[in-house]
């Protein structure tokens, strides 16, 4: 069997065809509002997202869908689209979801339906056997990543500092996605209320970089 940490490496690079390299989640509303203008504010309002809004709501479905029966699937996907707080936000998960989906079903020969991505991602890891925490851990720091390739190119940050913020939020990840291990759902919660507002802001710019 080929090592998980290779098989999610593969699925969490940007080489993998999700299309997160377009999405920003709303980073691109807090640069144009001037909420985010440099490297320490680029840090802060990713760690800000990545512990107390999406990162750690995604972390746990993906866990409840890791360890969720078929039947319950739909219930937890109808869920994580709700809890998306913007049109943009919906987009952005439902459509990697779906591209993660149908491509990882065609390469794995699996039954994978389009859902969510984290719920896609969390049913794919169970599926193939692979460990939880390893994924939880590396899919937060792909998540991290993201959002630090996003805040280079928008603040604009140098390559350097881009790695900067993902050393700095290494910790929050592992620590977060040992607390996701359950995938209790009656965990769920967000306060990260201004990257939710500054999605919805991002929707209304003039001229966008990014889908989110």
């Amino acid at each position: 069997m080929t090592d998980p940490a290779l098989t999610l490496h593969r699925w969490l690079s940007p080489a993998y065809p999700v299309g997160a390299y377009a999405y920003s989640h709303g980073i691109e509303g807090a640069v144009a509002d001037g909420w985010i203008t440099g490297a320490t504010s680029a840090r802060d309002w990713i760690s800000d997202v990545l512990g107390h809004g999406a990162g750690r709501n995604d972390a746990i479905l993906l866990a409840a869908a890791f360890h969720a029966t078929p039947g319950a699937l739909p219930g937890i996907a109808d869920l994580a689209a709700a809890l998306a707080p913007s049109a943009s936000r919906r987009l952005e998960t439902v459509q990697q979801g779906a591209a993660f989906a149908a491509t990882t079903a065609d390469v794995h020969d699996i039954d994978l339906p389009a859902m969510p991505y984290p719920v896609a991602l969390g049913r794919a890891a169970h599926l193939m056997d692979l460990p939880l925490e390893l994924t939880l851990r590396l899919f937060l720091q792909a998540f991290v990543a993201n959002l630090a390739s996003a805040a280079i190119r928008l603040v604009p940050l140098g390559q350097t500092d881009g790695q900067r913020i993902q050393l700095a939020l290494q910790p929050l990840c592992e620590a977060l996605a040992h607390e996701a291990l359950p995938g209790d759902l009656d965990s769920l919660g967000s306060s990260a209320l201004l990257s939710d507002i500054a999605a919805m802001r991002q929707e209304a710019l003039t001229t966008r970089l990014f889908r989110s």
